[in-house]
């Protein structure tokens, strides 16, 4: 078993069930370090990354038998802690981050989790547009993904109302629906010469605290057309990478392309997945 704090393969519901739990408030990072987890596995498992290239390490082993590409959960395997990358402005520690030998930090992913007092959460938009600016300043190719995550406490007894993150209606408080359009005006960014402030990827979810559904995301906010809904954040992220490092550039494509796993890897048996399907199927060919 790998030694405590090391990364894990966790659901989506796993890593936010801890979230909303936490009994220690925002402080440290032990509200969000499962996200990270899942993050960093689902960079392997669905985005075809290898897990040498990702930190902190997914617990996995890649075989390369036959031709095939054969991916092992091996939870001994596992790393910890994040990367420091040089900013324009300063070092950054950033949460998640993949690189490839001889190029550098390729993409990346900042994540937030804000438990309440959203009265602050203008000083999160001032963080995100800061940090954006300072990695792409120093790596403009970098494809950078923000992934904010909230609580969601309904208004009651005791509840302050600057805690209070969904409505009785089902609508987000006001606080959250404003800071929701101010980040979605930092989404979007295609182009390696586009704004510096902007991210390539934001995802956005409000996840239910307590009861049946208890680390489930809320699924009327953000709506499913907004830039921000977590369905699409992954796959715009491998769409900006493989446009920026993999077609772009032909010569480095042995180096970049994402891996495709076989589909009777050890790591996919007797295991389902119901926020994302695996990359399976036959590795292409990088010899041209």
């Amino acid at each position: 078993m790998p030694e405590q704090g090391c990364c894990e393969w966790l659901t989506l519901r796993d890593a936010l069930r801890a979230f909303v739990v936490n009994a220690s408030g925002t402080q440290g990072q032990g509200h969000i370090r499962p996200l990270h987890y899942y993050v960093a596995c689902r960079l392997v498992v669905e985005g075809g990354f290898h897990p040498d290239d990702i930190t902190p390490r997914p617990p996995f082993t890649v075989a390369k038998r036959r031709g095939r590409m054969i991916l092992t959960h091996d939870p001994a395997s596992a790393g910890s802690g994040e990367r420091t990358i040089l900013g324009g402005l300063k070092t950054k520690d950033v949460d998640v981050v993949a690189t490839k030998p001889g190029i550098g930090p390729v993409l990346a992913v900042s994540m937030k989790g804000t438990l309440g007092a959203f009265r602050n959460l203008t000083n999160r938009m001032e963080e995100a547009i800061g940090d954006c600016t300072n990695l792409h300043i120093s790596y403009p190719a970098l494809v950078y993904g923000f992934l904010q995550v909230l609580r969601a406490t309904l208004p009651g007894p005791g509840v302050d109302p600057n805690d209070v993150g969904l409505l009785s209606t089902g609508l987000p408080s006001e606080l959250i629906a404003r800071y929701h359009d101010v980040l979605a005006r930092l989404d979007g960014r295609e182009d390696l010469r586009d704004e510096t402030t902007k991210y390539e990827e934001i995802g956005f979810a409000l996840v239910v605290p307590a009861g049946d559904e208890q680390g489930l995301v809320v699924p009327t906010f953000p709506p499913p057309e907004s830039r921000l809904a977590l369905a699409t954040f992954f796959p715009r992220l491998y769409q900006q990478y493989d446009l920026r490092f993999v077609y772009a550039a032909p010569l480095l494509r042995s180096t970049t392309i994402r891996h495709v796993w076989a589909e009777d890897s050890p790591a996919f048996t007797g295991r389902t997945f119901e926020e994302y399907r695996p990359r399976v199927g036959e590795e292409p060919d990088t010899t041209e």
